[in-house]
């Protein structure tokens, strides 16, 4: 008999499935931090009589002074980990029915598979999580069109 020259285990893709995600992570990371999104302002009398210079200043240091009172721009607090947990728990509880399933019966082999699940499960999720859109954090917005309002500046979006 010829040995099958390929032959890959759950281990191998296990371990093929955390590297990418690693991979994957460290693309993301490498990336840098998405700047805030910019306000858009009206041009109002208020506007027009500071001039574009002192506008954006004034700007400026309303959203550091909204970070500075602990507010981020965006919530992607723990998306990473979020993402992860979610993805452990839905692969592990299908890894293990699976393997009651097709193991007929047989606990180990459904406690094994359901444990190999939700290690690929939390990779993918964690991935998923770092690369999922960052969401407007509206505290932080509503902070810095307040400010900017005491100054007599007008915000009418973001972009």
């Amino acid at each position: 008999m010829k040995p099958n020259p390929v032959h890959i285990t759950s281990r191998h893709l296990i371990t093929g499935a955390v590297l990418l995600s690693a991979l994957l992570l460290a693309g993301c990371a490498s990336t840098g931090g998405k700047q805030s999104g910019m306000p858009v302002l009206y041009p109002n009398a208020a506007y027009k009589a500071m001039g574009e210079l002192a506008v954006k200043q004034h700007l400026s240091q309303c959203m550091s002074t909204a970070q500075s009172n602990g507010l981020n721009p965006y919530d992607d607090h723990n998306a990473v980990a979020s993402g992860a947990k979610t993805g452990a728990a839905i692969a592990g509880v299908t890894g293990a029915v699976s393997g009651l399933v097709f193991g007929r019966g047989n606990l180990n082999d459904a406690v094994k598979y359901g444990a190999q699940s939700a290690v690929v499960g939390a990779a993918a999720g964690g991935t998923r999580g770092a690369l999922s859109p960052q969401r407007p954090n509206n505290i932080y917005r509503q902070f810095v069109h307040r400010c900017a309002s005491e100054k007599g500046l007008d915000i009418i979006g973001w972009q």
